[in-house]
């Protein structure tokens, strides 16, 4: 299964039981803290399956369209916005938010409320260049049904643009002010050669078809590679997976 179907299937609820909290009051948190912060804010309906995005001058500076201000989606993922991280950090993000979600999704739900994810990706600027941006996300979930409703995340310019190309993923307590866990996952040495290949040509959008092709190897080659590379990566349904791929 692809990464984004993984993430799909959990995020996604589509369970009988409604949520009833007012997507209006969170659309409204939104909007305040992008304008609060300068940030670019999306609000992921998991509900509903719709994004709301809202934009200050930083999406300007990463040459987001600033026609529709807030947009709305018909998907939780905010594809213009996706389409700008470098694909390596792209892969990687994916990545982190399954294993955040399945970190949540075990814990005491009293607790959920204090951790958060923060990461620093790479994303092209209008000038199509890559720069160091700040994202946070945090996780909003149901009274009624105890499922994930919302995913809030905000996009920020970092301060130190002298880090490139170095990205970083971390989930942390923010009501203890603590780092919980800090990726130090190094691809180059978990991954073989065409391991490596498959994961650039999948973090930038390629069917397993097409990657074939590329490559001069059969589909069902790639469909190996990739469960491969998701095995080796310890993506799973366990949080034993999740700590021991990052301590």
């Amino acid at each position: 299964m692809e990464i984004i179907e993984k993430l799909n299937s959990r995020l996604l609820d589509r369970s009988s039981q409604k949520c009833r909290l007012d997507i209006e009051e969170y659309k409204q948190r939104a909007s305040m803290y992008s304008r609060m912060e300068g940030a670019i804010a999306v609000l992921s309906d998991m509900q509903a399956d719709k994004s709301y995005v809202y934009k200050s001058k930083a999406a300007w500076e990463l040459g987001l369209s600033m026609e529709e201000n807030p947009s709305e989606i018909n998907s939780i993922w905010e594809e213009e916005i996706i389409k700008k991280i470098h694909p390596d950090d792209r892969l990687k993000k994916y990545i982190h938010e399954l294993r955040f979600y399945e970190m949540m999704d075990a814990m005491d739900p009293e607790l959920r409320a204090d951790y958060s994810v923060l990461s620093k990706i790479r994303m092209k600027d209008k000038d199509d260049e890559y720069r160091l941006v700040k994202h946070r996300m945090f996780y909003i979930y149901s009274p009624d049904n105890g499922k994930l409703r919302f995913a809030f995340c905000l996009y920020h310019i970092a301060l130190d643009q002298t880090q490139l190309p170095v990205s970083g993923f971390m989930i942390i307590n923010t009501a203890k002010g603590e780092i919980i866990v800090k990726d130090k996952l190094n691809y180059q040495n978990i991954l073989s050669k065409r391991e490596l290949e498959v994961l650039k040509y999948v973090g930038e959008g390629y069917a397993s078809k097409e990657i074939a092709g590329f490559l001069s190897i059969s589909i069902n080659t790639v469909s190996r590679h990739r469960q491969n590379i998701l095995e080796k990566l310890k993506v799973k349904n366990s949080v034993q997976a999740f700590k021991d791929s990052f301590y």
